[in-house]
């Protein structure tokens, strides 16, 4: 099994895997911004000499679990920096997201190396708890979610190790990128502060920054949410792998009673 399966050069199917917490009908955000990010790595005249360094999604509309289309587009191309968008739009309807990824030239040696952040205790001395969701097969039981501190059944921040069950797209390896961005939306959902019976809070964009890839299959979630009585929150997430910090995720939500 994996999340997707392609049927042409742009075109994909996804299956169940997929499936996200606030409609059975609707895939998790993650596995769709990992698709987006598979689609800037691997487009045409890609250079390999660059990594993406931001990439930020805006999330129009729920992505159906079903056929999708992934479509780039290189905004800018400078010696140093380069700018590309993309964009997935289901079958039969507009686009559900679209993302704007930054894109840097990288040279081996071009600057001292200064270790980020520690990572917080890994994954091994951690405490397995699935998403508690009602749904047989989904997001939830494609990923391994660990809980260094905090829980799914406790609110406030949470510092959550994730790794991919099943790869992004069937027979092939999931890059270090893709890692990160099937993982970075979860911050919300790990860190929630409201019940998920009793509210929504859902995200409309998502935001990554990253100064380095990680190494390895885990990517942690150190996150916090906060909310506003009018409707509004912002969860805030820092991004580590095993050896420590890689970045930081944000998300805006929509939050409303259900």
């Amino acid at each position: 099994m994996s999340f997707y399966r392609q049927v042409a050069e742009d075109r994909f199917e996804a299956t169940p895997l997929t499936r996200g917490p606030w409609d059975a009908r609707s895939q998790h955000a993650g596995p769709p911004a990992a698709l987006i990010g598979r689609a800037v790595e691997c487009r045409p005249g890609a250079r390999a000499d660059s990594r993406v360094v931001r990439i930020t999604f805006d999330i129009a509309r729920p992505v159906p679990i079903g056929p999708l289309t992934v479509s780039t587009r290189v905004v800018r191309s400078g010696r140093s920096v380069e700018v590309v968008e993309a964009e997935l739009t289901p079958d039969g309807g507009p686009a559900a997201m679209r993302a704007t990824a930054v894109l840097i030239r990288t040279a081996d040696g071009a600057a001292p190396g200064v270790p980020g952040v520690a990572p917080p205790p890994g994954p091994e001395t951690a405490r397995e708890q699935p998403f508690p969701l009602p749904y047989d097969e989904g997001y939830h039981t494609a990923m391994e979610t660990r809980f260094a501190a905090g829980s799914f059944l406790e609110p406030g921040p949470a510092t959550c190790w994730l790794r991919m069950r099943v790869p992004l797209v069937d027979g092939e390896t999931p890059s270090p990128l893709t890692r990160v961005l099937v993982a970075a939306d979860s911050g919300n959902g790990v860190s929630g502060v409201l019940d998920i019976r009793t509210h929504l809070f859902v995200n409309a964009d998502l935001n990554v920054h990253l100064h380095r890839y990680p190494a390895g299959e885990w990517v942690c979630l150190d996150a916090r949410t906060a909310v506003d009585a009018d409707g509004i929150g912002l969860a805030d997430t820092a991004l580590h792998d095993e050896s420590g910090g890689l970045g930081r995720a944000t998300q805006g939500l929509f939050v409303a009673a259900r």
